[in-house]
């Protein structure tokens, strides 16, 4: 095949990533540096969006917030998702009832977001089904306030949102893996814990990268399930991008996306350097 049919095979997908991708991409670099005041945007080249936005505090504290909401999700979702991408993989043994489990597994995925986030409030309300089990059951006293409305709100909807984004990759990783070598390590008098260490855990790397990549990426781009979960007490660089475009204020929405932008870059970098996901594809 010639150079220049290979161009032409390309061409199509490459105008659809440039038109989708590239030229919004662009726009939003581009609007981060212009002006604005209360009823105008004004096309400029300045650097106050960038300045006003690293040299506040309260964006130090938006960005720490949302590391801790990513971070603590990344860590559930990634030891719910490796348990149950484990039990599939290894201890079901028949295909007809790991298709069966794993698609139990994706039944929260048919309804919106927002539904299963909002099915969270009558079960951690003050006067919800838990408090009110919880009281009855005579473990405690008067109801608990930190289930809703909370930093464990949020965390845990994140949790339940995006934890088969982690199954998923991890599961994947599993079944390519040799069966032979967790046999030939149990013949080398290998406990369960070692074979799982040693063997199990350093083959599924691609997978956790990849489940990885997907749940912080989104739950740093997340303002819904903070917004709804928190109450309003909590705040997200998503909420902070949101609130700024519900106010009009686009291009200083559009500097705090490009440096969000750069922030996941940044994270998904390490973590491609940190295991080679082309193992994978």
């Amino acid at each position: 095949m010639s150079k220049r049919s290979s161009y032409f095979l390309i061409s199509p997908m490459a105008l659809i990533f440039a038109i989708f991708l590239v030229v919004p991409l662009l726009t939003i670099v581009i609007v981060s540096f212009w002006d604005y005041d209360e009823y105008r945007i004004l096309p400029d080249f300045i650097f106050e969006n960038y300045s006003y936005l690293l040299g506040s505090s309260v964006t130090w504290k938006i960005y720490l917030n949302t590391f801790k909401y990513a971070a603590l999700t990344w860590g559930f979702t990634l030891l719910i998702g490796f348990t149950v991408a484990y039990f599939l993989a290894f201890h079901v043994r028949s295909l007809t009832w790991q298709i069966v489990l794993f698609m139990v597994c994706t039944i929260p995925f048919w309804t919106s977001n927002i539904i299963r986030m909002i099915s969270w409030i009558p079960f951690l309300g003050r006067n919800g089904l838990l408090n009110s089990a919880l009281m009855g059951l005579g473990i405690v006293d008067q109801p608990l306030e930190f289930l809703l409305f909370s930093d464990f709100a949020v965390v845990l909807a994140d949790v339940h949102l995006y934890t088969l984004f982690m199954v998923v990759p991890i599961f994947n990783s599993m079944m390519r893996i040799d069966r032979s070598l967790i046999e030939a390590a149990r013949d080398a008098g290998a406990s369960g814990f070692e074979t799982l260490r040693q063997v199990i855990v350093p083959l599924s790397k691609p997978g956790i990268a990849i489940g990885s990549i997907f749940v912080i990426t989104v739950v740093m781009g997340d303002f819904i399930t903070v917004r709804l979960m928190s109450g309003g007490q909590s705040a997200s660089v998503g909420l902070q991008i949101s609130n700024e475009i519900g106010v009009l204020q686009y291009p200083a929405a559009a500097a705090s996306a490009v440096v969000l932008l750069i922030t996941v870059l940044l994270i998904v970098t390490a973590l491609l350097r940190m295991v080679d996901i082309r193992k994978e594809l």
